[in-house]
């Protein structure tokens, strides 16, 4: 990759240097500056840069184990709900699947919006009518919703969760003819990515 060779190259380095070698916006790494640290390709030091990490001084790293999965391999199973449930049942359903987040489908099983805590949260607070509301109403909707394919590496579902600031994804599959849109086939969290950190780590 062209940031850890620029890395190599003039480390310490900063990250709008970096951003500046390449020709783009700071903003625009930032994501794959989280990732590339997050594998220990490279390494930052507050005030001073990036410079590289273990995993790239290393040749046989067990990290390269990591950048050659794709989001099929370690995916989990949905969990999705029709919008025309209740918002109470939304929440029930939260606390008993124990997941951060609902997929949102219609009756033909594609994906239409999706649900977080926070969702859920802020329109329950200090109203006892929203529990009757329906779920559709305080849904992200799609097309706002960020998604990864099965063929999709996890390095790249990583990136969309930092650069979109959310703690998971819904896998989808491309719409078949008789879909609006997208159907879901499974979902891709931080503690995904969490397990398998801790997966190289101990050598398991």
């Amino acid at each position: 990759m062209e940031i850890i060779d620029l890395v190599g190259k003039h480390a310490p380095i900063t990250g709008e240097r970096i951003a500046e070698l390449l020709g783009i916006s700071r903003p625009t790494i930032r994501s794959d500056l989280a990732v590339l640290v997050m594998l220990q390709h490279i390494d930052a030091k507050p005030k001073v840069g990036y410079f590289l990490g273990k995993a790239a001084l290393e040749v046989n790293s067990p990290f390269k184990h990591i950048e050659a999965l794709k989001v099929k391999e370690v995916m989990g199973i949905p969990v999705v709900l029709r919008e025309t449930v209740t918002v109470s049942d939304a929440v029930v359903t939260l606390f008993l699947e124990n997941v951060g987040s609902l997929m949102v489908v219609n009756q033909a099983g594609a994906l239409v919006g999706i649900v977080s805590r926070k969702d859920l949260l802020k329109v329950t607070l200090g109203q006892s009518s929203a529990n009757a509301m329906p779920v559709s109403l305080v849904m992200t909707r799609h097309p706002n919703i960020v998604t990864v394919n099965p063929d999709d590496s996890v390095l790249e579902a990583a990136r969309k969760m930092i650069h979109h600031q959310v703690d998971g994804l819904p896998v989808v599959k491309s719409a078949g003819p008789d879909l609006d849109h997208d159907e879901v086939i499974g979902r891709i969290t931080k503690t995904t990515m969490t397990k398998l950190l801790l997966e190289v780590a101990l050598g398991t």
